[in-house]
């Protein structure tokens, strides 16, 4: 599971960036850049305490 979060984060993050150049500055995008980061940081939570 944790590999999934890692690529959807990185697809978000991508999205993100394409949004960001084409929408500029649409609140929605910068949204996909926050899930992005929250996926990650709870990715790296569950790592923490696996371990």
């Amino acid at each position: 599971m944790g590999n999934i979060l890692y690529n959807l984060a990185v697809v978000l993050i991508i999205l993100w960036a394409i949004g960001f150049l084409i929408f500029s500055f649409s609140a929605i995008i910068h949204l996909l850049l926050l899930v992005a980061f929250i996926l990650v940081l709870f990715k790296l939570l569950q790592d923490i305490k696996e371990n």
